[in-house]
């Protein structure tokens, strides 16, 4: 994945790409597919004619462009009376120009027929660096719609109903969504058929080999496709899917289909993506243990995402937020609030960590980058946590319920969003969307305040302070007093809001934002959300940037273990042992938080000294590490292991 300077290339670029599109073709509206393909697991191999129904949405169109995956040859493109017509490809955009002899007009269907062919071994290039859409295999196969494996337009924007008309050889079966039939040819091949006929994104399917595990759970039948060492696994996930299921739709309303198909692909694919009916799982997510939260964030897509979708992708935060907030709505309702106070600190860390774009600006961001995570996802989900606290509970659920409803099979976009939230809350909340989502930024409070005696009881006065010059947003306050606490709302707007509020009982403290509903910086989220950037460095061995982000969180709290650790973990790294050494014992001397950090310390100083060869003073280290008794992620087998035997380093590659 792509962060730092890489990524800030790669976002002005996927921009101006973008933009210069969007100023040489005119838009079309893509309606009905028909895709008649045939896919050969023995060559690896998928042949495909593609009819395309579209609409020009412009006077004088003569020149439209798709997608289409590099790795696919196209042989010929033609109009409904086969009339060749002139094609382009452009690798470095994935995308194929069709110039037409004479201007289409405005509003009227024009038809196009694609023929091509390639292989699909999952080695190509992919439209995404690093993930794997589309893999055709001798036993099993997978051709998502991010793979553009048939002619897209407005990739994630622009839906279509669609007839799949797929051809395998004798023993396979073809799993993709709407309506399911088969034709037998007669060479003993068999041609399944897929009609869909709601405007959506119906372009995913796999070949799967055998019977599925068919579970039947809290009312809902899942079927399991599963294969090798995941086979085990089936019971368990149908039994899951089904009750996320009956919580889904809890929140969202009816479901789109009752009944759900659940297919692995492979390491390498995408952990989890959904499509109309089908959810696709890779080998290493479906693990040795149920991916809960996984399935509830690909279960939520059914709705959001499939049922209604973003009119265009800057408004992608509606499905990528609603989606990673029913995971943490599957937390509260399976682990309680304070689980969900826990999880909302660390997704707000991740939506920290990215300032620019706004939200709203979702197209300047590379897809499935973790800056497009960071942005759709994590702040996506606390922007509709702090909308379930300005609206109230019973709003907000309505709201889950009704957007879906009223659009369902059609697009919807931030404003249509807003509209149905002030609708259900019964107030306006422009404020709030130009706030969160149409500018950048997170506030960081500073609170003054005096006590005064009055005749009934305390008054409260001060002054809240921040740097957001347009910001606007409710705040709760928390007075503490020598009775009960009490709790007042006060306004802030702008960067120095004034405040009086009443007590009865004496204050002793004011605290702003008890429950940590607003999005904002603070001394630890400085800490955090710089360690985790630097993170994001080390990910991809920006070394001297992790160490840069690393710094920025010891320079607010030297004390930090977590810091210290991580920069331990880089010179650890860079085989630089001394340094190392000296961070690892830093993180030990620092306040331990998180607690994991005290096992892991001394197993790494170990390693250290197996490796300079002070094998006794590794051993120490090995047993100070299960004195903690501490398990996470292994840590005491670990520790066991290289008591037993000496750590070595691995060889360097040169």
């Amino acid at each position: 994945m792509l962060v730092g300077r890489y990524w800030i290339w790669a976002a002005a670029s996927a921009a101006a790409m973008i933009s210069a599109q969007e100023r040489r073709l005119p838009r079309i509206d893509v309606e009905h597919y028909v895709v008649e393909g045939e896919i050969n697991p023995g060559t690896q191999s998928l042949k495909a004619n593609v009819s395309v129904r579209f609409v020009p949405l412009e006077e004088n169109t003569t020149t439209v462009a798709f997608e289409l995956n590099n790795a696919l040859s196209l042989s010929r493109v033609a109009d409904l009376e086969g009339r060749q017509i002139p094609a382009s490809r452009s690798h470095s955009d994935f995308t194929v120009r069709v110039i037409f002899p004479e201007p289409l007009a405005k509003g009227k269907p024009a038809t196009l027929l694609f023929s091509y062919e390639g292989r699909l071994q999952g080695n190509e290039e992919s439209p995404v660096q690093g993930i794997r859409f589309a893999a055709i295999k001798p036993h099993y196969s997978f051709l998502m719609y991010p793979a553009r494996w048939f002619p897209v337009n407005e990739y994630t924007a622009d839906r279509f109903t669609a007839e799949l008309k797929i051809t395998v050889p004798s023993g396979f079966r073809v799993i993709a969504s709407g309506l399911e039939s088969k034709d037998a040819a007669s060479d003993g091949r068999m041609t399944w058929l897929f009609s869909f006929n709601q405007a959506s994104f119906p372009g995913t399917l796999a070949v799967v080999e055998g019977e599925p595990a068919r579970i039947s759970s809290a009312g809902v039948t899942t079927f399991l496709y599963f294969r090798g060492e995941s086979r085990e696994m089936a019971a368990a996930y149908g039994e899951e899917t089904g009750k996320v299921m009956v919580h889904s739709t809890g929140l969202f309303g009816l479901a789109p289909q009752a009944n759900l198909t659940v297919v692995e692909t492979e390491d390498g694919a995408p952990n989890g993506y959904s499509a109309p009916g089908l959810i696709l799982l890779s080998s290493k997510a479906i693990g040795k243990q149920v991916n809960s939260r996984l399935l509830v964030n690909q279960i939520a897509r059914q709705w959001w995402g499939n049922l209604t979708a973003p009119a265009s992708r800057n408004h992608l935060w509606i499905m990528n937020g609603m989606a990673r907030y029913a995971e943490l709505m599957w937390v509260e309702a399976t682990a309680g609030p304070g689980a969900l106070e826990a999880e909302m600190r660390d997704t707000d860390v991740e939506a920290l960590t990215i300032d620019n774009p706004p939200v709203i600006q979702t197209v300047r961001l590379e897809d499935y980058s973790p800056e497009y995570w960071a942005v759709t996802g994590a702040k996506g989900a606390a922007v509709l946590h702090m909308l379930r606290a300005i609206t109230g509970e019973e709003p907000f659920r309505k709201m889950l319920k009704e957007i879906p409803e009223q659009f369902a099979w059609k697009a919807v976009n931030t404003d249509d969003f807003r509209k149905a939230a002030e609708a259900a809350a019964g107030r306006d909340l422009r404020f709030f969307f130009i706030q969160w989502i149409e500018s950048s930024g997170a506030p960081e409070f500073k609170l003054e305040y005096t006590v005064f005696r009055t005749a009934k009881g305390f008054r409260v006065m001060g002054k809240i302070s921040q740097d957001l010059d347009t910001f606007r947003m409710p705040l709760e306050m928390k007075i503490e007093t020598e009775g009960n606490p009490e709790f007042k709302q006060t306004e802030v707007v702008g960067t120095s809001s004034e405040f009086i509020v009443e007590t009865f009982g004496k204050p002793k403290s004011v605290l702003l934002d008890p429950n940590n509903r607003v999005l904002r910086f603070s001394n630890p989220m400085r800490i955090a959300v710089a360690i985790r950037r630097g993170e994001m460095f080390a990910e991809i061995s920006e070394f001297i940037e992790a160490l840069k982000e690393y710094q920025k969180a010891l320079d607010v709290n030297r004390n930090s273990s977590l810091a210290h650790y991580r920069v331990a973990e880089v010179f650890f790294l860079q085989r630089n042992y001394q340094s190392a050494a000296n961070e690892f014992r830093e993180s030990l001397n620092g306040d331990l938080e998180p607690k994991w950090i005290e096992v892991w310390a001394h197993l790494n100083l170990g390693k250290i000294f197996d490796i300079t060869g002070q094998r006794d003073r590794a051993t120490n280290e090995y047993n100070l590490a299960i004195r903690t008794k501490d398990n996470t992620q292994g840590a005491q087998e670990e520790a066991a292991k290289y008591l037993k035997q000496p750590y070595e380093r691995a060889a360097v590659q040169n």
